[in-house]
């Protein structure tokens, strides 16, 4: 674990041998594209061999088409998980949808050396008062 304090050194990611930038390159419209007409291409396929009858070379059409979509939709999702990481490197956000503090948060507005010693000691003497307590007056 790094210390919060100390920042992180980290390198741009790189694509074709520069920076990379994340208006360049394919989005996330494009890759749903590619992921529901690849879906379209999984059922047709099999369905026109079997069930409809259809000319082999059509179905052999449509597995070759499905395989390079394969192949383009890889590269696609590959380029995108790039593009995440090089968004990370400004650091970690907070969740859009998120109430509760993260974790970062916690650590961050965790007491530090003494400070927590003496808070563990005294979160250590409630429990031990509590339990030494008579049943009755236990909360």
């Amino acid at each position: 674990m790094t210390s919060p304090h100390t920042p992180r050194k980290t390198q741009p990611v790189e694509y074709k041998g520069e920076p990379l930038e994340a208006a360049r390159g394919p989005g996330l419209g494009c890759f749903w594209f590619q992921m529901a007409l690849l879906a379209v291409l999984i059922v047709l396929t099999p369905l026109s061999a079997m069930a409809w009858d259809w000319p082999i070379w059509l179905t052999g059409v449509l597995f070759v088409a499905m395989l390079l979509l394969l192949l383009l939709s890889g590269q696609t999702m590959i380029f995108l998980l790039r593009i995440v990481a090089a968004g990370r490197d400004e650091g970690r956000r907070r969740p859009l949808a998120s109430t509760t503090p993260t974790v970062g948060e916690l650590e961050d507005g965790a007491p530090s050396g003494a400070e927590a010693d003496d808070a563990g000691q005294a979160a250590g003497e409630a429990v031990a008062d509590a339990r030494s307590a008579p049943p009755g007056m236990r909360q």
